[in-house]
């Protein structure tokens, strides 16, 4: 009878259940979306209660549509959308709050108010990141500041990973994994502990706080009860924030090796060893995994605009039915014609870090048509991923031989082959497009034996496609420095 790895990948829109065999083959997948909540402009919300039922129904569905039996699940691996903030009542079990989500900036004057105050060098000096309401302390702040009627001693924090542990576990286990602690920004990556003074700083009690245990151990087992009528329990092992579980998942297991995901933005994360590298030019530095008492490090950097100016030109301008026709329309031309996007919809990422700017089109002329303004925006994803990655290549000081890649957008040749000629190096597109679910599978099964070695995982990995550069390299930078040129001029128009 085969045997397989349940891994829950917990996103931002929707939650899949996918189990993985032995080869790191995707064998069955159950996915289901959940709500969204917008309370006010700018505020994205989930409930913690509709997350738990989502990770249930899609168990449940998996089970029982392809008949797969309990004993065959030899582990439970969880990755999850990092950041997200959970605060609920140990003794009721119930969230006193929605879920606040990466997205949200509710608790923008809570980080506005540490910056004016002068923080910002200490956060970043003990945890790595920037202040702001992207991560969870502000928001458990926010929690505590405006709910009312709770009572703060029975109180736990977590982000989603947490909470799923918790609830799978029937409240027996209160922890997360190294990746997720340290985006929380209460997490000392150097010293490895929850810090005394952010927790002081955000006046938040370290009794909320869960344990912080590595990427690949058992953290406990699922409660069969939970599952009705599956009678279903197996050790829950490997845990890891979606961007870190897509780096282990890419089998980026080297210093120098990089990934970049290409969804409604770009995720670019380059694994920098045991060592952390501090930017000095807008990276976040974070902790890559933990296994067998060993840190393994990260650059990361993300392009807020990547595939989401894609759905722009066809829902808003309405430049094309499908998405898929956009690779057709850029290579019927030649060249770009000198027309660049800058997609700055909501400010520019890293490294620039502008959230005034917006965005822009140059190059305009009688000529231009919709294929030039369809390529210009796929070109633009290009060009801010090797935004990334030069600075990643600078600070880190390593050459860089490939690009692993995963992400909707990875299907655009046209894209695929323009990021391989821009950069210069040659791009990997796995032959299992879930890359972030795998990773999870593959921290669990390596805590069980259920994988050998990262070597083995390493042997067996298999890509579907590589991508050579075939442009000549002048050329390639010619194209860049005017988006440079494009950049600067963007900033400028405020």
């Amino acid at each position: 009878m085969e045997e397989y790895i349940l891994a829950i990948d917990q996103g931002t829109t929707s939650t899949r259940a996918i189990l993985f065999d032995q080869n790191g083959q995707l064998c069955y997948m159950q996915q289901r979306e959940f709500k969204q909540y917008f309370p006010h402009s700018g505020w994205v919300e989930h409930d913690a209660k509709e997350i738990w039922n989502s990770v249930v129904e899609v168990v449940q569905s998996l089970f029982t549509i392809y008949n797969i039996r309990s004993s065959q699940i030899k582990a439970i691996g969880i990755t999850n959308q990092r950041e997200t903030t959970v605060v609920w009542d140990k003794t009721t079990g119930e969230p006193v709050y929605h879920a606040i989500v990466w997205q949200s900036r509710q608790s923008q004057d809570i980080c506005d108010q540490l910056i004016k105050d002068g923080y910002s060098p200490m956060i970043q000096d003990k945890t790595g990141l920037i202040i702001n309401p992207y991560f969870s302390a502000s928001k458990i702040r926010w929690i505590l500041d405006h709910v009312e009627n709770m009572n703060k001693d029975h109180l736990l924090f977590g982000t989603i990973d947490t909470w799923l542990i918790w609830k799978l576990t029937g409240g027996k286990v209160h922890a997360t994994d190294y990746t997720n602690a340290s985006r929380t920004l209460l997490y000392n990556i150097y010293d490895l502990k929850w810090d005394d003074d952010l927790l002081k700083l955000f006046d938040i009690p370290k009794t909320m706080l869960p344990e912080v245990k590595e990427s690949s151990c058992i953290y406990g087992y699922s409660d069969e009860t939970l599952l009705s009528g599956l009678h279903f329990r197996a050790p829950i092992c490997g845990v890891a924030g979606d961007q870190q579980a897509s780096l282990f998942g890419h089998t980026c297991f080297q210093s120098g090796d990089i990934k970049n995901t290409y969804g409604t933005g770009c995720f670019i994360l380059m694994n920098t060893g045991e060592k952390p590298v501090v930017s000095h030019h807008g990276l976040l530095t974070t902790i890559a995994w933990g296994m067998n008492g060993q840190m393994t490090y990260a650059l990361e950097g993300s392009v807020f605009i990547g595939g989401s100016v894609m759905q722009w030109l066809r829902d808003g301008l309405q430049l094309f039915a499908h998405v898929s026709e956009t690779e057709a329309m850029a290579k019927s031309l030649d060249d770009n014609e000198g027309v660049y996007l800058v997609p700055a919809f909501v400010g520019l990422g890293t490294p620039y870090w502008d959230n005034d700017v917006r965005g822009t089109i140059f190059g305009l002329t009688r000529g231009t048509t919709r294929q030039h303004i369809v390529r210009a925006a796929l070109e633009s994803i290009a060009y801010q991923s090797r935004d990334v990655i030069e600075v990643m290549k600078k600070e880190a000081h390593l050459t860089l031989t490939h690009l692993s890649v995963d992400g909707g957008a990875t299907d655009n040749e046209f894209l695929m082959q323009y990021q391989s000629d821009l950069l210069n190096i040659d791009i990997m597109k796995p032959q299992v497009k879930e890359t972030t679910a795998l990773g999870a599978a593959y921290l669990a099964g390596l805590a069980i034996g259920f994988y050998e070695s990262q070597e083995a995982i390493k042997s067996r990995h298999l890509i579907s496609k590589t991508y050579h550069s075939q442009m000549d390299f002048q050329k390639a930078l010619q194209y860049y420095q005017q988006w440079q040129k494009a950049i600067a001029a963007t900033c400028l128009f405020k």
